[in-house]
């Protein structure tokens, strides 16, 4: 037997810790709030093992952030079981909404009938594009199910820190704005490229602004997609004093065409840093995204599904 201060062999209880209140206690663990509509993330450009990887990712990003969230990949140019469409997911989604509620009305339990959104598609765009977001809005239509479109991930503050870390890692700029550690090769000008037209480079100038104010160095946002459009943004920083120029691209990846950033790089005759890609910044602003459509607070997704 043992007593309250210990067992009989003189080992200690471990007795659990009590709760913390007030400004001190522990958040709760996040996790989807019950019956909450699929995370669909809606990936443009041509479907390939590398984007479903990084899509993947970006995924898994979202569900560590929110256990328990309903998540899937869609392609709006998929059209096979490794690459679905994107009109294909979100009609599983519904499918899946059913069922679920048809067992729990079998298993006698007292659910309502599903309402709302049975998914909130997530653009995987940093910044915006007109054309893509007109497709993904038919594939949405088309689909037939109740289903909400985000807006796209930037401009964000974390997408700065991301293009920072990208630059960083490519040698071009200096990794800890903290420390006065110099990079030999640390740009001192950089040409922030995107897609999608002249909305896009304006969206883009804005994470521009935030990026330069960590470099400090002059940003400038170009067009990836409009002929000479890097090319004159290149002249402009370096008839204003910039030598070393560095090409960041303001994109996830797999919107941008082949052969794009090579050609800009090319135009801007300068070093470029890796896109964004799978950077854990991405994911979380995808999920973001998706709880700020729904109005999912922190306080309301630390509330367990029941």
């Amino acid at each position: 037997m043992s007593s309250p201060t210990g067992p009989d062999n003189g080992l200690p209880v471990r007795m659990p810790r009590p709760r913390q209140s007030g400004r001190h206690r522990r958040p709760e663990p996040l996790a989807a709030p019950e019956g909450a509509p699929a995370l669909v993330l809606a990936v443009p450009g041509e479907p390939s093992a590398e984007v479903r990887s990084l899509a993947d990712e970006l995924v898994s990003i979202a569900r560590s952030e929110l256990p328990g969230l309903e998540a899937a990949v869609a392609f709006l140019d998929g059209d096979d079981a490794e690459h679905p469409s994107l009109q294909g997911v979100l009609k599983a989604a519904q499918g899946l909404r059913v069922e679920r509620y048809e067992l729990a009305q079998a298993a006698g339990r007292e659910v309502s009938a599903p309402e709302g959104p049975a998914a909130v598609v997530v653009p995987l765009l940093a910044g915006p594009d007109v054309q893509v977001m007109g497709r993904i809005r038919q594939a949405v239509a088309d689909s037939g199910v109740p289903a909400e479109l985000t807006d796209v991930l930037g401009p964000h503050p974390l997408l700065a820190e991301a293009l920072h870390v990208r630059l960083s890692e490519a040698g071009l700029a200096r990794a800890d704005r903290a420390r006065l550690f110099t990079v030999a090769t640390a740009a001192d000008g950089i040409v922030l490229a995107t897609v999608g037209g002249e909305e896009a480079v304006q969206a883009a100038g804005i994470t521009g602004m935030l990026l330069a104010a960590r470099l400090a160095v002059p940003v400038m946002a170009a067009a990836l997609d409009q002929e000479g459009s890097v090319a004159a943004v290149t002249d402009q920083l370096r008839s204003s004093g910039s030598v070393q120029l560095a090409l960041a691209p303001y994109v996830v990846g797999p919107e941008v065409a082949d052969g794009l950033l090579d050609d800009a790089a090319k135009a801007a005759d300068c070093p470029v840093a890796e896109a964004l890609g799978a950077y854990p910044a991405v994911g979380k602003l995808v999920l973001s995204q998706y709880m700020t459509l729904l109005g999912i607070t922190s306080q309301q997704a630390a509330t367990p599904a029941r």
